[in-house]
């Protein structure tokens, strides 16, 4: 497995990729409707042959429909692709953006909003995987994590407190305390959707979890897909 072009050129399509994100409202969040989360498993399969160990590994993408504001399962599609991007922090984009984007396409319904298990605009290139993945599909995307990658910021104390990330002098998303007895989770905009906006709408699809329904419920989906794979 191999990085197939080298880092400075990664690094330029980041930087193309961030200067392509529009970190404003270009959807109505009194018209949103259908939003959608992305989660990926990873499965790994090993044989021998002619006693040498042949390792593969394939990356499951899932992505959930729900209606908002009630956040009812609707619809659901994967996508399954070989990995042919090694793990480097910084370029996750590279590697699980292609199964997202597959999966997304498979979806015979599309949302107004895609929420993804990954960065958004708080990344070193302020070009994270839901801000790869919004500009090249298109579509308003946030990003929620639970790992800092980039940025400081105060941490919330009590449950539904959220603070500002800022990097390089430029705010790119926030903590929030989403539970109780929790750490806080990291929310930031991907694309088409300003930070306050992004806020304001994961907080909205937080029910009884740490994590926002959309998110929470594609990584259940996308560990089903694995089991029934394995």
């Amino acid at each position: 497995m191999a990085v197939r072009k080298n880092t400075e050129e990664l690094y330029r399509i980041q930087e193309e990729i961030a200067s392509k994100a529009v970190i404003e409202d270009e959807l109505n969040p009194e018209e949103l409707n259908l939003i959608a989360g992305a989660d990926q498993a990873f499965l790994y399969e090993s044989k021998s042959e002619n006693a040498n160990e042949i390792k593969k590994e394939r990356i499951i993408s899932a992505v959930v429909l729900l209606e908002y504001p009630s956040m009812k399962f609707i619809d659901y599609a994967y996508s399954v692709l070989p990995v042919d991007f090694s793990y480097i922090p910084g370029l996750l984009s590279f590697r699980e953006a292609p199964a997202i984007i597959n999966a997304f396409h498979a979806l015979k319904t599309k949302p107004d909003l895609l929420v993804i298990d990954g960065g958004g605009i708080n990344h070193p290139r302020f070009a994270g995987l839901a801000t790869h993945v919004g500009v090249s599909l298109d579509v308003a995307t946030i990003g929620v994590t639970k790992n800092l990658l980039c940025g400081t910021g105060e941490l919330p104390i009590e449950e539904g407190e959220s603070r500002i990330i800022t990097y390089h002098d430029r705010e790119v998303g926030y903590h929030i305390k989403s539970k109780t007895g929790c750490k806080p989770i990291i929310v930031a905009p991907g694309h088409k959707i300003s930070l306050k906006t992004s806020l304001k709408l994961i907080k909205t699809c937080i029910h009884k979890h740490k994590l926002p329904e959309p998110t929470r419920i594609a990584h259940l989906c996308a560990n089903k897909i694995k089991r029934d794979l394995e």
